[in-house]
């Protein structure tokens, strides 16, 4: 199990966790790890963010690894796709993508421009523990700016969609950018669109003062008004790395995580039947139902987007998701991205299709497809949990559940509607709760009855 990377990079509490220190170090034994060449290096706008990029600067400068660094702020999906598409041989994302301000952490992309796999995490951490780094060398490596990565991201996001189909809509759009990432792409991938566009805790400010880094049902009500003030078609909401988005459609309705997959999915299944799509253990049921009338296929994977995007490129999925709001577009890049899942869903309404929804407003098409699928209701919560509490508890939940699914925490299962998922966070000293009902009562139910048991195990 790995020590130091959680659900989604490494991260910590800067200076405390993540020290000085660890920081150099860890950086060159990601440096040690990752093939020669030049690394692209992004920052999102925390405000320690560019203090660690002269930290990761400079120690992989000191092994001869040259760095292109961007001169100014990127979303992680930006990062991602600009290592790859620009002949980088790794990048590294400095972000804490949704956690509080005091936040920060590093997050290693491969060649391929998706995060390393488990197993390299490890193969890094034991670089790291042995202190097995590559020595100082001369001539030392050089930083250079790097100035493509915005220009040659949006230009990839609008290659994958019909471009002059949605200018012609001019669809209008308010953008909640959480004053995060995205504000330095979205507004401009909108305006490429010929979209009439209203944005939403615009500026870049790392101590999130809108809304916090995380876009939730509970802190949208912002996005959801001015939806409806200005009849835009639909919303949206980043979180503080622009990787993943919350939608919301035009009557200020709040759409889940699982709830705008199935719309994107559909939308992109049409036009693809018989493809694959990967996603984690904690989503919906209804994903399934969804792809057997396209004679698709689903693949469950255990929670983290590390699982989701490394499972599509070993399978060569075309669709991937978390029922967080990430989405994945293979034909893109097999990561979680703002902006293509805005993309998508722009062509999505834009769309003039033979289906009974056809023109209409993303409420009403999201109507259409929910009511021909059998009845789904899911939530989430987290309790707060110690670390050293966490084992002890999914330990007593396996005990009286033993039959449960223990692949990632512990998944007990009721019947193939209702379901409740208990599992530690990878970022968080917390412990998240999912749960999927076939009525709103059941799920009510379910939720409260298993947090209270939980908030039990851990007092105990």
């Amino acid at each position: 199990m790995a020590k130091f990377f959680g659900t989604n990079g490494i991260r910590g509490v800067f200076p405390d966790d993540l020290t000085l220190e660890f920081l150099h170090d860890m950086t060159l034994s990601i440096g040690t790890f990752l093939p020669r060449g030049s690394i692209l290096i992004g920052y999102d706008g925390r405000q320690s963010s560019p203090a660690i990029c002269r930290i990761v600067t400079s120690a992989l400068n000191s092994i001869g690894v040259n760095c292109g660094v961007s001169p100014r702020v990127i979303p992680t999906p930006c990062l991602e796709f600009a290592t790859k598409t620009l002949g980088y041989s790794g990048g590294l994302m400095i972000t804490a993508s949704h956690n509080p301000p005091q936040y920060n952490g590093i997050k290693p992309v491969a060649s391929d421009g998706v995060e390393i796999s488990r197993r390299d995490e490890l193969v890094i951490e034991d670089i790291y523990l042995q202190k097995k780094w590559s020595k100082p060398r001369t001539p030392w490596g050089v930083t250079k700016t790097e100035s493509r990565s915005i220009p040659t991201y949006l230009e990839g996001v609008l290659s994958h969609v019909d471009i002059q189909s949605i200018q012609s809509k001019q669809l209008c759009v308010v953008l909640d950018l959480g004053n995060g990432a995205q504000a330095a792409a979205a507004p401009e991938l909108c305006k490429m669109l010929h979209c009439k566009t209203f944005l939403i805790n615009e500026d870049i400010d790392g101590t999130f003062p809108g809304r916090g880094s995380e876009p939730t049902p509970e802190n949208l009500s912002e996005l959801s008004k001015a939806v409806t003030h200005h009849k835009a078609d639909l919303g949206i909401a980043f979180d503080g790395d622009g990787d993943r988005s919350i939608f919301c459609d035009d009557k200020g309705n709040i759409l889940t995580g699982d709830k705008s997959a199935l719309l994107l999915s559909g939308h992109i299944l049409q036009k693809n039947p018989g493809s694959l799509i990967v996603t984690c253990l904690n989503s919906g049921s209804n994903i399934e139902v969804l792809a057997d009338s396209f004679h698709s296929k689903v693949i469950r994977t255990r929670v983290g987007s590390v699982e989701v995007s490394r499972e599509m490129v070993s399978t060569d999925a075309l669709i991937g998701f978390e029922e967080n709001g990430g989405f994945m577009y293979g034909r893109h890049n097999q990561v979680r991205d703002g902006c293509m899942a805005l993309t998508l869903m722009l062509e999505l309404l834009a769309a003039t299709t033979t289906t009974a929804a056809a023109n209409k407003s993303l409420s009403a098409y999201g109507n259409y497809v929910i009511s021909r699928m059998p009845p789904s209701f899911t939530t989430k919560t987290k309790v707060a949990c110690p670390q050293d509490a966490v084992s002890g508890v999914i330990a007593l939940l396996q005990k009286e559940y033993p039959d449960s699914d223990m692949s990632d925490g512990i998944k007990i299962t009721v019947d193939s509607k209702n379901w409740v998922m208990v599992r530690p966070s990878g970022t968080e000293p917390i412990l998240r709760i999912y749960a999927e009902s076939d009525s709103q009562f059941g799920l009510d139910n379910l939720i409260s009855e298993y947090t209270q048991k939980i908030v039990c195990l851990i007092s105990r």
